[in-house]
C-alpha cells in the first residue's frame, strides 16, 4: 500500500520516522541530527574524499533516506513491482525531465554562435563602437551579451584573446578588461536560464523559467554593475601585464579550431557574422519566454493565449533559437549538415556531468521530502526566525565556499528549502526571487577549491595572491549585491 501511495506522489504518505533498515534516532532532533551529518558527509566526500559530486550526491541521498527510515524498497523500488516509482527514480526523472532539454538545447545553440565567430563579432563591434578609452565597458557588455546561450569556461575560452588584444593596445593592466568581461559571463551563468544552476532551481523548487529569467535581470543587471565598478578600481590599482604564454597558446587554439571546423566539413566565410544575426538568436529564447510568461498573467484563457505559451514554452524556444543559429550563422554561410551535427555533438560531451549533479541533488531532495527530513528543517528554520530569502542565500554560500562546486550547492540548498516555499503561499515571483538567493550564494568567493579560479589566474597570468584580491573579491561583490536586490525586491512581490 505504502508503495502505491509513493507511486502516486513521489513521496511517503507519512514521514517515516520509525521501521527503517537503519533507523538512528526518532523525532525532529533526530531527523535534523540525519540532516546534519549528511550535508557534512557530503563535504567530506567531496573535499577530502576527491569523489565525484554525482556519486557524492547520491551516496549521501541513499544514506540519509535509510538513516531517517526510509525502507530499501522505498528508496530503490522493487523487481516484483516495475510500475511502482521509487524515490530515487522519482527525484531523478522529475528533474532532469525539466532540466536535460533545456541544458541541451542552450548547449548547442552557444556551441554554434562560438564556432562561427558570433562572439569575435559582437566584441569587436562593441570595442569600435565603444572606443579604446571605454573598452572595459565594451568587454563587460561582451560577457553579458555572449555570457546568456555559452557555459562560463566557454566564454573565457573563446573571448580570452579578444581580451589579450584589448589590453595590448590600451597598454594598461589586464584586470581592467578581464574583470568586467568575467563579471558579464558570471552573472549570466548564475542568474539567466539557459544555465544549468538557476534551470536546476527552477526545476526544483517548480518555477515558471519565465519568471526567473525576469527577475534574472532585475537582479542580476544591478549586480554586475556594481561588480563593474569594482573591477575599474582595483583594475587601476594592481597591474597585471598581458600573459605572452596565453597570447601564443590561444594562436595555436584558434589554428586548431580552424583545422577542426575543415575536418568537420565546415567553411569559414571571409564575411564577418552580422551583429544584429548574432542578437537576435541570442534574444529569441528569452524574448519568447518572458511573453509566454506575462501572458499568463495578463490575459485569461484564449487562442491567442495558448499560441503565445506554446512558442514561449523553452523548449519551444530553444529550439526555434537553435534553428535559427542553424540556418543563419550555418548553411545560409555554407555549412554541411553532417558539419551543424559535428559542432552540435561535441558540444554535448561535458554537459553529461552537469545532468549527472542536476539529477542527484533532485534525488537527494526527494529523499529528504519522503523521509520526513525536509518537513524537520523546514519546520526549524520557521522557528529561526530568519526570511526564507536570508536562509537560502546563506546555506548556499556556506555550501559554496565549503565545497566550490556552485551546480552543487545550488541543488543541495534547493532540496532543504523546497518545505520552506511549498508548506506557504508565496507568489512565483517571490519563488524566483529566492532562486536568485540560492544563485547569489553560489557564487560567493571563488577560491582554490573552485576550478573557475584556476581557470581565470592561468587564462589571464595572474597570481593566486591578486586572483584572491581580485577575482575572489568579484565574484562576493556580485554575489552580495545579486541577494540585495532579491531581498529588497522581494519586499513587494
Amino acid at each position: 500500500m505504502r508503495m502505491l501511495q509513493i507511486a502516486a506522489t513521489g513521496t511517503p504518505a507519512t514521514p517515516p520516522h520509525t521501521g527503517g533498515l537503519l533507523t538512528l534516532v526518532h523525532g525532529t532532533a533526530g531527523l535534523l541530527t540525519i540532516a546534519a551529518l549528511g550535508i557534512a558527509l557530503l563535504l567530506v566526500l567531496i573535499i577530502k574524499v576527491r569523489l565525484q559530486p554525482f556519486v557524492a550526491l547520491l551516496a549521501v541521498s541513499i544514506a540519509v533516506g535509510l538513516g531517517a527510515g526510509l525502507s530499501v524498497t522505498e528508496l530503490f523500488g522493487t523487481v516484483q513491482r516495475s510500475d511502482a516509482v521509487s524515490l530515487i527514480e522519482s527525484g531523478m526523472g522529475g528533474t532532469l525531465g525539466h532540466v536535460a532539454v533545456i541544458i541541451g538545447l542552450g548547449t548547442m545553440l552557444g556551441a554554434v554562435l562560438e564556432v562561427s565567430g558570433g562572439a569575435e563579432v559582437l566584441a569587436s563591434r562593441l570595442l569600435g563602437l565603444f572606443g579604446e578609452e571605454r573598452a572595459p565597458l565594451a568587454m563587460g557588455l561582451t560577457g553579458l551579451i555572449f555570457g546568456i546561450p555559452v557555459f562560463f569556461d566557454v566564454g573565457i575560452f573563446v573571448l580570452a584573446p579578444i581580451v589579450y588584444a584589448a589590453a595590448r593596445r590600451g597598454g594598461k593592466s589586464i584586470l581592467l578588461y578581464c574583470l568586467p568581461l568575467l563579471a558579464g559571463l558570471s552573472m549570466t551563468h548564475a542568474f539567466l536560464p539557459p544555465h544549468p544552476g538557476p534551470v536546476a532551481a527552477a526545476g526544483l523548487l517548480k518555477v515558471d523559467l519565465g519568471m526567473v529569467i525576469l527577475m534574472g535581470i532585475v537582479c542580476g543587471i544591478p549586480a554586475v554593475l556594481a561588480a563593474w565598478a569594482w573591477s575599474a578600481w582595483i583594475g587601476k590599482r594592481i597591474f597585471v601585464p598581458v600573459p605572452q604564454d596565453m597570447v601564443e597558446a590561444a594562436e595555436e587554439a584558434k589554428a586548431a579550431l580552424a583545422q577542426e571546423q575543415r575536418a568537420a566539413g565546415v567553411t569559414p566565410t571571409e564575411k564577418p557574422v552580422p551583429l544584429a544575426t548574432v542578437l537576435t538568436i541570442i534574444g529569441t529564447p528569452l524574448v519568447l519566454i518572458l511573453l509566454a510568461t506575462f501572458s499568463s498573467i495578463a490575459f485569461g484563457p484564449s487562442t491567442g493565449r495558448s499560441v503565445i505559451e506554446f512558442f514561449g514554452h523553452p523548449f519551444v524556444a530553444l529550439t526555434i533559437a537553435l534553428l535559427l543559429a542553424y540556418y543563419l550563422l550555418g548553411i545560409r554561410r555554407g555549412w554541411s549538415r553532417a558539419s551543424l551535427e559535428t559542432v552540435s555533438t561535441a558540444s554535448l560531451k561535458p554537459v553529461g556531468n552537469i545532468l549527472l549533479v542536476v539529477g542527484a541533488g533532485g534525488v537527494f531532495g526527494a529523499v529528504l521530502k519522503g523521509s520526513g527530513v525536509a518537513q524537520a528543517l523546514s519546520d526549524t528554520f520557521h522557528g529561526v526566525g530568519l526570511p526564507v530569502i536570508a536562509l537560502a542565500y546563506l546555506i548556499s554560500l556556506v555550501l559554496r565556499v565549503a565545497q566550490g562546486s556552485a551546480t552543487v550547492a545550488i541543488v543541495t540548498t534547493a532540496g532543504i528549502v523546497a518545505p520552506l516555499l511549498s508548506d506557504s503561499h508565496h507568489s512565483g515571483a517571490f519563488a524566483a526571487l529566492v532562486i536568485m538567493a540560492v544563485s547569489a550564494g553560489s557564487i560567493f568567493a571563488s577560491h582554490v577549491n573552485d576550478g573557475g579560479f584556476w581557470m581565470v589566474a592561468k587564462y589571464f597570468g595572474i597570481t593566486e595572491r591578486d586572483t584572491l584580491r581580485t577575482w575572489t573579491v568579484l565574484e562576493s561583490v556580485l554575489s552580495v549585491a545579486g541577494f540585495a536586490v532579491a531581498a529588497l525586491v522581494s519586499v513587494f512581490v
